[in-house]
């Protein structure tokens, strides 16, 4: 087997390295032609609920792109029907629950989650993965207490949050409960992800930007806290994403966690004249993928540049891969930051 790559954990950990190391969010999938193959037939829930398609799909990408890690194929809501949230996953739409929680009662229902009785098929995906195919480190993630409560008051996606909005500051002693379950069971997933395999793992609080910097500090830090530190003892680098979030930054960097992912509208030079200290993780606009190579090769340059200031640089993009990008530009860049980090160093 190839050597093992350790590239992005040394990184997380604020170690030199030989390059800057890479991944993509939503990278397994999206614009891949197999995978469009696969969508014909099955679903995403399908997908996931079958380890030997899911690892495949899971693992296309490390084929594909030559990148240094994989992050599992799966959705943040995948634990959610285990709590008693009877979600779906519209095509074009996202998560759509049909029995939200609008009352404290409604928060109470919620059941405890167990990662072997509600989802087998992860764990089954995970030990896959890291036993028989990876060379690289796999990413386990879980969705937020924030990002996740949005949908499950709202219902779906949001635009304003106002529904979650209104009950975390009306209903707050609900709302604190609400986010101990939610915690209780990503700490409990996530524990189960690393004893499966995984080597590192990715909180996605992607909607938390929608809060003030007041209301993240009383409402959402002390429960991030609780989590991080909870989940420090399983030896693993942590990474904490969200997308608008760039005036909670510096909370996030007194968080136990590992690494600071950073959203396209940061610059890597500015957070850290902030005094962000720990390692960072992002940050070019996905969009700029669909320009001339000329542009996006000059932004990446830029971003590395940045990145290699200080140790402790993972490349990625601000937010996911769109459908519409041309996986051959993926497998390019993918190269060319190895190359042009490499060359710096």
């Amino acid at each position: 087997m190839t050597k093992f790559n350790d590239t992005l954990l040394r990184a997380a950990r604020g170690e030199q390295t030989e390059h800057t190391p890479v991944w993509y969010m939503r990278q397994a999938g999206r614009s891949q032609p197999e995978y469009r193959k696969i969508k014909e037939k099955y679903s995403l829930e399908e997908i996931t609920h079958q380890p030997e398609l899911c690892a495949y799909v899971t693992h296309l990408p490390v084929q594909n792109y030559g990148v240094d890690a994989a992050i599992l194929y799966k959705d943040i809501v995948t634990p959610l029907p285990g709590m008693g949230i009877d979600v779906k996953i519209e095509a074009g739409i996202g998560p759509v629950i049909s029995n939200p929680i609008r009352s404290a009662k409604d928060v109470d229902t919620l059941r405890e989650f167990n990662p072997q009785e509600h989802v087998p098929f992860v764990l089954d995906t995970i030990k896959l993965l890291t036993t028989e195919q990876l060379n690289v480190p796999l990413i386990g993630f879980a969705g937020a207490p924030f990002t996740l409560a949005s949908y499950m008051i709202e219902g779906g996606p949001s635009k304003n949050y106002a529904k979650t909005k209104a009950f975390m500051v009306s209903e707050p002693q609900a709302w604190f409960k609400l986010m101990d379950k939610l915690a209780d069971m990503i700490i409990i997933d996530l524990k189960a992800q690393i004893q499966a395999g995984a080597k590192a793992f990715q909180i996605f609080d992607s909607w938390v930007g929608a809060l003030n910097h007041e209301d993240y500090q009383i409402f959402i830090k002390p429960i991030m806290t609780r989590i991080f530190t909870e989940l420090k003892d399983e030896g693993v680098p942590s990474i904490l994403f969200g997308v608008g979030a760039s005036h909670l930054v510096m909370d996030w960097n007194e968080l136990p966690v590992d690494v600071v992912g950073l959203d396209w509208r940061l610059p890597i030079k500015q957070a850290r004249q902030m005094g962000i200290t720990k390692p960072l993780q992002g940050n070019l606009d996905p969009t700029l993928l669909l320009a001339d190579w000329s542009v996006l090769e000059a932004r990446t340059k830029d971003i590395i540049d940045q990145g290699l200031e200080m140790p402790g640089h993972i490349f990625n993009l601000g937010h996911g891969v769109f459908p519409s990008v041309n996986p051959d530009v993926l497998k390019r860049l993918t190269a060319f930051i190895h190359e042009y980090s490499a060359s710096k160093k």
